[in-house]
């Protein structure tokens, strides 16, 4: 049972870090990795909890970039293994990531309060110290104050991409991305390739690019893909001698996804740790 995949109250899941490794452990996870978005901030909570419940920790972050191969913008997502958390280059992208997912979220929020009964308080009331912001917390400030349901309701309507409520923010190069991500001693796996339901999803000439440029794996068995899309990402890693992992893309209560619900075989994990600078924590 090894979940490559997750989130807590560092970025966007609804669990410490702490929580998170022990939810994992009581669910008969034996290896767990925590990708929160663009930051490394709860490595040591997790680092801790999973000596405490003797679990293994795969250290990451899930980074956003943006690839633009195709003549426009796509937005994709790295997960970063077991790279240097102090590589200059990388922190210096994630930081300004950060920063721009917080001034977009002042803007956002600013946009719905004008329609609906939410401060930029009531945000910072769903988030902790040093949490990556984003439109998840948005959206729990919507269901805190009555306007919407739940996370789902929330990116179903006003959250969406093409709203009036909708801003974009900084991302880095997705090339670049995978570059730096070596160039820090890490492994680089596109999460979710091919979950057109989120939006647009790059065509298989930007897999290429990325694999060219040093890109490790494709995340094929994930909640938003289709049986076919699976089939159809598992071609591609073979014919480019790509890894293939599987993860649940945990949230904790934040999103549907069931830790443990898609997962990584041994033998990947094996090639993960031999790529990477840092060892897996036991």
């Amino acid at each position: 049972m090894i979940d490559l995949h997750t989130h807590s109250t560092a970025s966007d899941g609804t669990d410490s870090p702490a929580r998170l490794v022990e939810v994992a452990a009581l669910a008969g996870i034996k290896t767990l990795a925590i990708t929160d978005h663009d930051t490394t901030s709860g490595w040591a909570e997790a680092a801790e909890s999973a000596g405490r419940f003797q679990i293994g920790l795969v250290r990451g972050a899930e980074i956003s970039a943006i690839a633009r191969t195709t003549g426009w913008g796509t937005g994709v997502h790295l997960l970063a293994y077991l790279y240097d958390p102090t590589h200059p280059d990388l922190v210096a992208e994630t930081e300004r990531t950060r920063d721009d997912r917080t001034s977009r979220a002042r803007r956002m929020v600013a946009l719905l309060g004008e329609d609906y009964p939410i401060t930029w308080d009531d945000l910072l009331a769903q988030t902790q110290a040093g949490t990556t912001i984003g439109r998840p917390h948005i959206a729990d400030a919507l269901v805190a104050a009555g306007v919407v349901r739940d996370r789902d309701e929330a990116f179903a309507t006003m959250l969406r991409t093409g709203t009036r409520y909708y801003v974009g923010h900084y991302a880095p190069d997705a090339v670049a991305t995978v570059k730096a991500v070596r160039a820090a001693g890490g492994v680089p796996v596109f999460a979710h390739p091919g979950a057109d339901a989120r939006g647009r999803v790059v065509p298989d000439s930007t897999i290429e690019e990325l694999a060219a440029a040093g890109l490790a794996g494709l995340e094929v068995d994930h909640r938003d893909h289709t049986p076919d899309t699976r089939r159809r990402l598992r071609e591609i890693a073979q014919s480019l001698d790509l890894l293939v992992t599987g993860s649940s893309d945990f949230h904790g209560s934040g999103k549907r996804n069931l830790i443990g619900e898609n997962t990584t075989v041994p033998e990947v994990l094996e090639a993960i740790v031999e790529q990477g600078t840092l060892e897996v924590l036991r």
